[in-house]
């Protein structure tokens, strides 16, 4: 069952500014909603999660190579892929706050809180049976948790067919008969539901006009599909084979809320991979295999995953499904797979004029590939990870620390070289040391503040290893090792330093789990 817990999401949020991983963004003219900064460690840890999502999709695979597309593309690309015309959010107002809200949130929150209330009957029960509780025959044999779920499968049909039918009549008529106030006023005076689009749109050089207005991209998807040509002829690419990118995007969110998990400007990490046509749910299904254990090679918890079928396809696609991890506000999506057909190519075609097909040789024909997408925000990524490591201990002497256990190939600083005093040759012998770590290792060098202090210091933004340099070491050129995790220190020959840190936190043992 989902966490939802609010007090973990204000502790990271406050965790985040503290040590140098996210701020919110111009802050000292009071910020700007819903748009953040990545400090010194969050750009590291940020630029890890990148790396660990590259070399597992492009350096691993053959037949998957990379681009970095612009921002800036040609409008057509927006009206060819649907987004001028349907990347729509149903809006509405309350008339006594003034507050506008996502129609779809307000619902969406409200099934949330009847999730809670499964919640608490699986967690009495489980109370009450001890370990002879099964939870998957509870959940579907519990007359108040079957009803339960019924309900929530009622409103989901009805919401998503007032979207799929633009019936916002009955939107708003859903949020009514499901008596959905507004969180500030408490009232239930709704405006009507109506479409918001959610691109930005910008003028292109000096004279304004519609024949200048350009978007921000709003997904980096198109920039690969009006790609796809340029890249299978000069890559010499045959069928099946994938073309990924890491990019920012760009939505006007209404709604932008629960620190970096909803924001106007993210970053994607996005990879389509295109098949003979008939293939396309083989290799959906593999994607979601792969995809899947990718995340769960970071040992982050594999029960804070699941899959989430798309039951109402969009109109592109013939089978989607959300990777959902369990953040502090509850299971949320993480990455989408989708087979998307040959939607997006045969689109561009249409608007372009040219051909963007395969000629096949073993068949001797040109055909449109169709598509199947792995797309995973980066931002969400960060928070996940965030999220799994973030820890309130209570050590043995009953002192306490907090800890964030990153996963070791991801720690923004890998090393912290410590010299016990600053006095008597040792931030000499640590900055010796450090030099000659810095080519392979993030490290820090800290040498304020009692040793004890320091590591804490260390174990605060996630630094799975600390050096220590004392006064042994002049003598036997030893240091003391300390574990972040375990906490264990133990002494070695200097020159064992760095296969200590190759082996601990190594990024080829986290790519040879997937």
């Amino acid at each position: 069952m989902a966490k939802n817990d609010d007090n973990l999401l204000k502790k990271i949020v406050s965790h985040s500014k503290e040590y140098g991983f996210i701020f919110p963004s111009s802050e000292i003219y009071d910020g700007l909603a819903a748009t953040y900064d990545y400090g010194q460690n969050g750009v590291e840890l940020k630029n890890n999660i990148k790396q660990y999502w590259w070399k597992a999709m492009v350096q691993m695979n053959e037949n998957i190579v990379g681009i970095d597309s612009a921002i800036f593309m040609h409008p057509t690309t927006w009206k060819a892929s649907g987004h001028v015309d349907a990347f729509n959010d149903p809006l509405i107002d309350n008339k006594d706050s003034k507050k506008r809200y996502r129609a779809d949130v307000l619902v969406e929150d409200h099934i949330a809180k009847i999730e809670g209330k499964i919640a608490k009957e699986v967690a009495k029960a489980a109370k009450r049976f001890g370990d002879a509780f099964n939870e998957d025959e509870f959940v579907s044999t519990n007359g108040r948790v079957v009803g339960y779920k019924e309900k929530i499968a009622a409103i989901e049909k009805r919401m998503q067919a007032a979207i799929d039918t633009q019936n916002y009549a009955d939107f708003k008529a859903l949020i009514e008969d499901l008596d959905i106030f507004c969180p500030v006023s408490g009232s239930k005076n709704w405006t009507d539901v109506r479409q918001f689009n959610l691109m930005f749109s910008t003028e292109l050089g000096s004279v304004a006009g519609d024949a200048s207005t350009i978007y921000l991209r709003p997904e980096t998807a198109q920039g690969i599909f009006v790609n796809y040509l340029n890249v299978q002829k000069s890559g010499r690419m045959k069928l099946p084979f994938g073309i990924a990118q890491i990019g920012k995007a760009f939505r006007n969110e209404i709604i932008a809320r629960q620190f970096i998990f909803r924001m106007r400007e993210f970053e994607q990490m996005e990879m389509q991979f295109f098949v003979k046509p008939g293939d396309e749910l083989d290799w959906y299904e593999k994607w979601k295999e792969k995809r899947m254990k990718w995340h769960k090679a970071l040992g982050l918890g594999d029960n804070s995953y699941r899959f989430h079928d798309h039951l109402n396809l969009a109109h592109y696609a013939n089978a989607a499904a959300d990777i959902e991890y369990d953040f502090p506000m509850g299971f949320k999506e993480l990455e989408g797979i989708h087979s998307r057909t040959d939607f997006d190519l045969t689109a561009h075609e249409n608007h372009s004029g040219k051909k963007l097909q395969f000629f096949d040789p073993q068949e001797n024909k040109n055909y449109v590939p169709y598509v199947v997408e792995t797309s995973i925000g980066l931002d969400r990524m960060f928070l996940a990870v965030l999220s799994a490591a973030y820890n309130e201990e209570t050590l043995e002497d009953g002192s306490e620390r907090v800890v964030l256990n990153i996963p070791p190939a991801l720690a923004p600083t890998k090393v912290a070289v410590l010299p016990l005093t600053k006095k008597d040759g040792l931030p000499e012998k640590a900055r010796e040391l450090i030099n000659k770590l810095k080519f392979d290792f993030t490290a820090q060098y800290d040498e304020k503040d009692a040793i004890g202090k320091r590591y804490r210091r260390q174990d605060a933004i996630g630094t799975p290893f600390c050096v220590t340099i004392d006064h042994q070491t002049l003598e036997d050129n030893t240091v003391t090792i300390r574990n972040r995790d375990s906490m264990e220190q133990v002494r070695v020959p200097m020159e064992e330093v760095r296969t200590t840190l190759e082996k601990g936190t190594s990024l080829t043992d986290l790519l040879r789990k997937n």
